[in-house]
């Protein structure tokens, strides 16, 4: 018995489906502030408020490209003086192909932004040494956690929503 019906998705030959790929076109500082208020010889371990922020859009272009951005942002504190605010905000340029509808959205939360991190990283750490201080070395991030929480808040204030309509 020989199979002579067509595959779904055929590539661009006509025969198997092409597999969802993702390329990165650029990536790129948008912004970078760093802040030295009081360089003060900290005496004890300092405080550091760490946060993460994924944002993604589509690119004016279009063709399957989009914009990723990784916000870090980290505030030293030692006592009652703040030693550095620093914020970064690394961007990359990607183009998925023959990807559903469905894996869009963690592709460019959670694949993009894995993909920046080392970067960013590297970037606050030398901005950081290069303002008296120690790098600041960012242990790795879950991006899966960090888009599940988002996930998960995202539902709860549309339940909160609806609940309040």
């Amino acid at each position: 018995m020989t199979d002579t019906s067509a595959p779904a998705n055929p590539g661009p030959d006509g025969g198997a489906p092409s597999p969802a790929s993702l390329r990165v076109l650029g990536q790129y500082v948008k912004d970078l502030s760093f802040e030295n208020p009081g360089h003060a010889p900290a005496q004890t371990q300092p405080n550091i408020d760490l946060g993460i922020d994924v944002g993604a859009a589509p690119h004016v272009d279009g063709n399957g490209m989009f914009e990723v951005s990784l916000k870090l942002s980290a505030r030293a504190v030692s006592g009652e003086t703040t030693l550095f605010i620093t914020e970064l905000d690394y961007a990359g340029l990607f183009q998925l192909q023959n990807v559903t509808e469905k894996q869009i959205e963690p592709m460019l939360l959670i694949e993009c932004p894995r993909l920046l991190f080392p970067f960013a990283r590297r970037i606050i750490a030398e901005i950081t040494r290069e303002g008296g201080f120690p790098p600041l070395l960012i242990d790795p991030v879950d991006f899966v956690q960090l888009y599940q929480a988002q996930y998960r808040k995202a539902a709860e204030r549309a339940a909160g929503a609806e609940a309040g309509s």
